[in-house]
């Protein structure tokens, strides 16, 4: 088969793109915007990448054309298609029916945390001999690709899969969230806030797709619920045919632990110790992750000491507090925490880590939610642990003003936060406040203008 991806270098679809390959299909792609990191690795699988959406992309005759999310009524293909009638589908829907089709799906869903524990989950299953596809968010650090089919090219493909499962819109011609389209056998739902404003109106409507992935989980599957989330509560509590597992909550009994001092942690499943986790990974959220990924794994067969020592040789993904440099004593991570509660558990988590020392906090809130200035008001809180505060309005680096006042909204935080709307201004400022021993944390869901590097090379002078 011959498909035409339209909005290939996304993340999901650049992903899927890889999986159709791998499987044997021809595939080309187009998107508005192709280039590196995601058109290099396309290229290099050999996938035709076009640059735009224009509509003489229908003299490719594909047998089916596959719409990423970005697409929506008016994008001049997409208009060529619908008017000529062609076969179309939607990315996940694809995946569903050609990838997932007679697989084990693992799907690890929630408002935080779906690619850290996909990854571990991932991890998990390949160390215990398991060889799983997998189709992530991310770029785990153990294997370093996003996206494959087959333990070993041209193998034949794992029985089982881990995909991160996310809740945002299928297609302008499918609202369902993404995740109704996999099937799972065991689901994860790791936790669940309110987010992606710009298309849910409230937290109700997004409980109410977690309701239709519950749903779709089959009797002989499993959910891995945290305990703590009463939204998750809600729920299950709207219908629940499958057997649930719970973490974090020892009230609901299942899954729980016990920190360690040096952020190690005792696995305890019905109050009864399994194991101890040794790893070098910071913050609860990151206990709460591996607590899922161990359960998850128990469900296909992975026993859990087995799973407490892989979670040891986990090494996270890429831009989950990774370091980028160091100059002069002076840290520079990357995060992709964007959410106000992912903003502050990575603070926290640095914060654990680094005890006294200074943290200097780099944010671009540039999600369309915080566009929105939905979650604005959270922000002073979630960054409250750092000492210094930088926020960037994203106005010089080509991407769209913030529809609302950064400085005021940080004002809460007093002389400690500063807001900027210019990129080599923000750079200046932090390298001017900066001293050894400082750990400089930069927090985006994009790629902030290459402001981890431009700041490394202004501390090195």
């Amino acid at each position: 088969m011959h498909i035409h991806i339209l909005g290939i270098c996304g993340t999901f679809m650049g992903g899927l793109a890889v999986l159709a390959k791998e499987a044997g299909h021809k595939v080309t792609g187009c998107d508005a915007n192709v280039y590196p990191p995601m058109s290099t690795q396309l290229q290099a699988q050999g996938i035709e990448l076009i640059e735009g959406f224009g509509p003489e992309q229908i003299a490719l005759q594909p047998d089916l054309f596959v719409v990423g999310n970005v697409v929506s009524r008016g994008n001049p293909l997409m208009e060529e298609i619908l008017n000529r009638g062609l076969p179309y589908t939607s990315g996940p829907q694809w995946i569903g029916e050609h990838i997932l089709q007679g697989k084990w799906v693992l799907a690890v869903a929630g408002t935080h945390g779906k690619t850290t524990t996909s990854s571990m989950l991932a991890w998990i299953l390949e160390d215990a001999g398991y060889g799983p596809g997998f189709l992530i968010g991310g770029v785990p650090m153990n294997f370093g690709i996003s996206a494959r089919l087959s333990a070993t090219p041209g193998s034949a493909a794992s029985d089982f899969f881990v995909i991160e499962a996310d809740e945002y819109d299928t297609a302008f011609f499918d609202k369902r969230s993404k995740f109704v389209h996999y099937h799972a056998k065991t689901a994860v739902l790791n936790n669940l806030e309110y987010d992606h404003a710009d298309i849910f109106p409230d937290l109700a409507a997004i409980e109410t797709q977690f309701h239709h992935l519950v749903r779709t989980v089959p009797g002989v599957g499993r959910l891995i619920v945290n305990g703590r989330e009463a939204s998750l509560g809600r729920v299950l509590e709207r219908g629940c045919w499958s057997d649930a597992e719970y973490f974090g909550n020892p009230e609901k009994g299942g899954w729980d632990l016990i920190e360690h001092d040096d952020g190690g942690f005792d696995v305890l499943f019905n109050r009864e110790k399994q194991g101890t986790v040794n790893w070098t990974l910071t913050g609860e959220h990151n206990r709460l992750n591996a607590l899922a990924a161990i359960a998850a794994a128990r469900h296909v067969g992975v026993p859990v000491v087995q799973a407490i020592a892989s979670l040891a040789a986990f090494e996270n993904v890429k831009r989950r507090m990774e370091i980028r440099g160091v100059v002069n004593n002076m840290t520079v991570y990357d995060d992709f925490a964007h959410h106000p509660t992912a903003i502050a558990t990575t603070v926290g988590g640095l914060r654990a880590k680094v005890k006294d020392a200074r943290i200097l906090a780099v944010l671009e809130p540039r999600s369309n939610t915080m566009k929105l200035g939905t979650m604005k008001d959270a922000l002073p809180g979630s960054l409250a642990e750092a000492d210094v505060v930088f926020g960037y309005g994203a106005k010089g680096n080509g991407k769209e003003a913030l529809g609302w006042n950064l400085g005021e909204a940080l004002a809460p935080l007093g002389k400690k936060a500063q807001a900027f709307d210019e990129l080599n201004a923000l750079v200046q400022a932090v390298s001017a406040v900066a001293q050894p021993g400082d750990h400089i944390l930069i927090m985006s869901n994009g790629g902030f203008g290459g402001v981890h590097q431009k700041i490394l090379d202004a501390l090195s002078r």
